[in-house]
């Protein structure tokens, strides 16, 4: 188990050095302070708002919701925040490149609830197995007693 442990940190350490070698030698130094801005941004939006946001939500959902059903709600608020930080800039630029540029072409809005949607049905599906298994396990302690 440990082995699999080093192989994996030590691939990941030697993808990630690899993606920072490629960012430093392909893209220009212009570009590079953009994506530094746009990284910052992110991450001020992110911790600044959208993560305070979800934590609000969530304790508002303490008083609402039951504690089994209120976990997967919380995760999914979660992931869909994550998403969010993500499209919103790229909601923001859509059409602001040339053609050749067909990235920021893509109706961002509609990927964005679609992945949500996605992110939603799995969060559903896996609150069914969950109830799924503790109603199993509650009937095999109740046929054993």
């Amino acid at each position: 188990m440990l082995a699999w442990r080093i192989i994996l940190v030590a691939s990941g350490i030697l993808l990630g050095l690899f993606g920072v070698f490629r960012l430093l030698t392909q893209i220009s130094g212009p570009s590079l302070l953009a994506l530094a801005i746009w990284l910052a941004c992110a991450l001020i939006i992110h911790d600044g708002l959208l993560s305070p946001a979800v934590v609000g939500v969530g304790w508002a959902l303490r008083r609402l919701v039951p504690d089994r059903e209120r976990r997967y709600l919380q995760a999914w608020l979660i992931m869909s925040a994550l998403v969010v930080v993500i499209a919103i800039p790229m909601i923001y630029l859509r059409g602001s490149q040339p053609a050749v540029k067909a990235i920021l072409l893509q109706d961002y809005a509609a990927n964005l609830g679609l992945i949500i949607g996605i992110l939603a049905a799995v969060t559903l599906a896996s609150y069914g197995v969950r109830v799924l298994r503790d109603r199993s396990a509650r009937t095999a302690a109740d046929s054993t007693s």
